[in-house]
């Protein structure tokens, strides 16, 4: 009985040496695919930020290009309410002078008939 339980007792140790180096594997797979799965998500989380950035960049130089465009078309109306004021200008001097033409007109035109 001796015998068979030292028999037994050695079955068990090499069952349990054979299941402890089944998990020493298991265990060592996962630690790489959990090695494998961080090299990932590292590599994802580094081309979400390239591609922020490069938004970004994208954003800032359209935000250039839209402001230079108003400041473009500001000074583009500043320019063109300067220049109303000047035709509102030449207008009234016009007038005026067509005003001062027709009572010298009219003047001639009295001292002619008379």
């Amino acid at each position: 009985q001796l015998y068979q339980t030292m028999s037994e007792k050695k079955e068990l140790i090499k069952s349990l040496e054979m299941v402890q180096k089944e998990l020493e594997e298991k265990e060592r797979e996962m630690k790489r695919e959990i090695s494998e799965y961080k090299d990932r998500l590292l590599q994802a989380e580094k081309e979400h930020r390239d591609a922020l950035t490069e938004a970004n960049q994208k954003n800032e130089v359209e935000i250039k290009t839209c402001q230079d465009k108003m400041n473009s078309l500001e000074q583009f109306i500043i320019s063109q309410k300067l220049e109303i004021e000047h035709l509102k200008s030449n207008k009234e001097e016009l007038s005026n002078s067509l005003k001062e033409a027709n009572q010298t007109l009219g003047e001639l035109l009295k001292t002619k008939v008379r």
